[in-house]
């Protein structure tokens, strides 16, 4: 594989048990690129250190006066110098590439990883151990598959130098040899310790990665309560101590660097001692001397590799553990699925809580508890968080389909979909029936205030399909969010729509309009709403209300608002005002928008909570 043939046409099944199998499974297939640089490192190698034997052998023609050899001398030398440069240039070639191949197939298995996954992916493994998986751990664990293949050519040459030298002059070379492999080995002692500075480095970078994305989702809540300074200082703290976890890592590598320096040192000042003893006694020559004076030099090369490979094993362990556990994760239904369906439609029923939506009808489904509502609403899509009864549709179960297939007959749109940087137009182009139009769309998710903004904040967009949303719309409001993630859900026009408090952050005027817009252009298609609005409520052809995991009401919103308590309770939220204490206001729902209940979910990943009493006062109010 070349980095011109990325990316792989299947990166394939990962060995995940384990991030040491990881890392074998990784290497085994570029067999052909380890090959392939474990030749050219051998050449490259074997030519620098061909050079001392070239260049003892010259000193001793020079000695003995004898042309002749001081001309084959010549030429071996430009033989060796002619290998060095060839050899260096394409072990650089190959070791660059399986570096990025290697990282390159370990992000194409993440990407597919977390579209098997999809929404659950954040809930199962931290946000922050997500990006360092995906970012700076790619890099590492490519570093160390490249390196195998070096530090090999590396070993090799210098077993096969050491046994040179002891045939070439054996008094000599017998220390050499001895020495060379206490030199490679001196270091072994301190790699456990070093290993474990180095884990708990990158331990703490990842919490503070985390810390800091957490921060700046809720940003605009800390603002609101004056509350910035409390996570700056956090903040500082957890970076503060990244800081020292590095410098103590890097002592540690310091030293092992100092003894790879040091030894060798001590090893040329003995072999140099020993060799200008056995000169003045006659028992070897000034070449010869020079020969295994000039080897050790250049050995000490080859060793760097040593504990090149300590540290990029150390460093690279952490990572394919946390790389491999990412991969290890598994859908609890079968993505490959064991039955087929053309066409899928029909009736869409949870036998786990009784909820049936009839097809071509317009289902509202009120839940008093939202984390029970939005885990309700990823059963329906075919994502549930354990195994368990699964849910049909047309009399199919989800979870024995393709998962291409479940997807493209329902489309689950949670409380916090995501718009990612690039136009509108980009934003809009996602796999659809081509029955309903983008223009349709937007103007039945009420975009209209929405696409005008957008024009008015791009200077040098006319059309607003050609505007720019920034990275996850920040520059829009929560209402205008979600109306355009609701329209990009209404352009997909799936057999079945799922959606999850489509209109939380959106005012209660346009959320009129939004409801008979949703109902006009989803006519005739299957849609499930959770909400508890009276707006979206009153449109419903039928309301499900669901009470601690299992359906208690069915009927039309203002029957069961007369005739059903539990029902009237979470709809009128008369259950907020009663256990609101004397003096105080409970606001409403609405009143928080999309930003703010975004950055309530990050603080209350982070514990801060109870720091801030406020915050703890707003949460349960929302």
């Amino acid at each position: 594989m070349q980095i011109q043939d990325l990316p792989y046409p299947d990166p394939g099944v990962p060995d995940a048990r384990s991030g040491a199998r990881f890392l074998w499974w990784l290497g085994r297939n570029q067999l052909g690129g380890q090959l392939q640089s474990l030749a050219w490192g051998l050449l490259h190698f074997g030519s620098v250190s061909a050079l001392p034997f070239c260049v003892g052998l010259a000193i001793q023609a020079v000695i003995d006066h004898s042309g002749p050899r001081l001309a084959v001398a010549g030429a071996a030398l430009a033989v060796c110098c002619a290998g060095n440069a060839i050899g260096d240039t394409f072990l650089h070639r190959a070791a660059v590439t399986n570096w990025i191949t290697a990282a390159a197939r370990v992000q194409q298995l993440l990407a597919r990883k977390a579209s098997q996954l999809g929404s659950a992916l954040t809930r199962r493994v931290a946000a922050g151990e997500v990006v360092a998986v995906s970012t700076g751990d790619v890099e590492k664990i490519g570093w160390f598959v490249e390196a195998v293949s070096r530090f090999t050519a590396a070993a090799v040459t210098i077993v096969l130098v050491c046994v040179a030298l002891v045939v070439y002059q054996p008094a000599l070379g017998v220390v050499v040899a001895v020495g060379l492999p206490v030199l490679a080995l001196a270091v072994l002692p301190l790699l456990p310790r070093a290993t474990r500075r180095a884990d708990l480095q990158r331990e703490k970078a990842g919490r503070a990665t985390e810390l800091a994305s957490d921060t700046v989702a809720g940003l605009r809540v800390l603002r609101g309560i004056g509350g910035e300074e409390l996570f700056l200082d956090r903040y500082r703290r957890a970076s503060q101590e990244v800081r020292h976890a590095a410098v103590r890592s890097a002592r540690m590598w310091s030293l092992i660097s100092a003894i790879q320096v040091l030894l060798p040192g001590l090893l040329l000042i003995t072999v140099v001692w020993y060799g200008v003893h056995l000169a003045r006694q006659g028992r070897i020559s000034v070449g010869e001397l020079v020969t295994v004076y000039s080897s050790v030099m250049v050995l000490t090369y080859p060793l760097r590799h040593f504990e090149e490979i300590a540290m990029a094993y150390s460093f690279s362990r952490p990572s394919a553990r946390r790389a491999a556990g990412v991969l290890s994760l598994e859908r609890v239904t079968d993505t490959e699925g064991s039955r087929t369906a053309d066409v899928l439609s029909g009736d869409l029923y949870d036998p786990a809580t009784g909820l049936l939506a009839p097809a071509g009808r317009f289902t509202a489904v009120v839940c008093g508890d939202p984390d029970a509502a939005g885990r309700l609403a990823e059963r329906l899509g075919g994502h549930p968080s354990e195994r368990g009864t699964p849910v049909l549709l047309g009399g199919v179960p989800l979870d024995e389909l393709p998962l291409d297939s479940a997807r493209a007959a329902v489309l689950v749109q949670d409380k916090d979909p995501v718009l990612l940087s690039g136009s509108l137009r980009e934003l809009l182009d996602v796999p659809a029936s081509g029955d309903v139009e983008a223009r349709s769309a937007l103007a039945a998710a009420q975009c209209g205030d929405v696409l005008a903004a957008l024009v008015q904040g791009s200077l040098e967009a006319e059309d607003p399909m050609d505007a720019l949303i920034t990275e996850r719309g920040r520059s829009l409001s929560g209402g205008q969010r979600q109306r355009l993630a609701l329209a990009r859900s209404l352009l997909t026009d799936p057999e079945v729509l799922v959606l999850d408090e489509p209109t939380s952050a959106v005012d209660s005027h346009t959320e009129a309009r939004i409801a008979e817009g949703l109902r006009e252009l989803r006519a005739g298609r299957t849609t499930v709403v959770f909400t508890s609005s009276p707006l979206l409520l009153d449109r419903a052809d039928r309301v499900v209300l669901v009470h601690e995991g299992a359906v208690t009401a069915i009927g039309v919103h203002r029957e069961l608002v007369r005739e059903e308590p539990r029902y009237r309770a979470v709809v009128t939220r008369e259950t907020d005002e009663e256990a609101a204490p004397a003096g105080t206001d409970a606001p409403p729902h609405g009143d928080l928008d999309g930003d703010s209940l975004d950055g309530l979910g990050a603080l209350g990943r982070l514990g801060e909570l109870d720091e801030l009493g406020e915050l703890k006062e707003i949460e349960e109010t929302a």
